[in-house]
């Protein structure tokens, strides 16, 4: 989820609002440390280890949860409930993609063959919900086809991701806005 978060920087850096003050907080730290903990489950996937799968549906539990500590040191009620919303739509867009695929989540690798994070054998190597895509795939818009070469992504997932986006730029907005107070008030 790492883009989300570059995702979210870049615009508030398009919108010109200072970076610096959010990682002066010690609330964004917890979130880049799971943020790290994905990158090394990313990095052992494309050496061919899969042993760490099985850890990131609690990880993105964790993940999420740890957004509470930015979402209440500033207030972000709003943008959380909008995010919230945004999660429980996309999952529920991809729990919808699975019952109509006997349970599996068909995936659709592309880019991440070439950058071989991806492999023929991958998926019978790795023993969860996922399986790879064919002719036979029902709504096959709502599964995983969205490949940016190190994950692949469903709509569900990008609607969970905007979750992140929502409030890592919100709060970048509110810092900025209250730095440019106490600047105009000294």
């Amino acid at each position: 989820m790492i883009e989300t978060l570059l995702i979210a920087v870049v615009a508030a850096k398009i919108k010109k609002y200072s970076i610096k003050p959010l990682l002066k907080s010690w609330t964004i730290y917890p979130i880049l440390a799971i943020e790290l903990m994905y990158l090394v489950i990313q990095i052992s996937i494309f050496f061919g280890y899969y042993g760490l799968i099985k850890y990131t549906n609690v990880l993105e539990t964790i993940y999420l949860a740890s957004f509470l500590f930015v979402i209440m040191k500033y207030r972000q009620y709003i943008s959380a409930i909008i995010g919230s919303a945004c999660v429980v739509f996309g999952t529920l867009l991809n729990h919808i993609a699975i019952a109509a695929n006997n349970g599996k989540m068909p995936v659709f690798p592309s880019l991440s063959y070439l950058t071989g994070y991806v492999t023929p054998d991958a998926f019978t190597k790795v023993e969860d919900i996922h399986i790879l895509g064919d002719a036979y795939v029902k709504l096959k818009l709502l599964t995983d086809i969205f490949d940016l070469g190190y994950t692949i992504l469903s709509i569900g997932d990008i609607f969970i991701r905007a979750f992140v986006f929502i409030i890592i730029f919100n709060v970048i907005k509110v810092l900025h806005q209250e730095n440019t107070m106490a600047v105009t008030e000294n």
